[in-house]
């Protein structure tokens, strides 16, 4: 438990940092109209391809003893592989409606 309040104590900064940056981007969200709603999460969704490359390089400058590590990456690549393919999905599902029907 110490262990856990001498890393709050260290990292204070950047502990209110994440807290801050949740609290801008909840009201960022919710002023968007929700026509443009799905549009603006497909791309952003696009953008995690940048968390997979990142999860990618952390995983292979990991110590291959660090179970922990290796268990947080391979969720990382898993989950931010999932993200790109729905907001392709997603994207792909909203062209098809703009469609000439035969």
């Amino acid at each position: 438990m110490e262990t856990i309040l001498n890393f709050f104590n260290d990292h204070l900064e950047i502990i209110y940092f994440v807290v801050l940056s949740i609290f801008v981007g909840v009201e960022v969200i919710g002023g968007v109209p929700t026509v443009l709603h799905t549009p603006l999460m497909s791309g952003a969704n696009a953008i995690h391809g940048v968390v997979i490359v990142g999860a990618i390089h952390v995983m292979l400058h990991v110590d291959p003893s660090n179970t922990l590590a290796l268990i947080l990456g391979f969720l990382a690549v898993l989950l931010g592989t999932l993200n790109v393919v729905g907001g392709f999905v997603v994207t792909d599902r909203m062209l098809e409606m703009f469609k000439k029907k035969k």
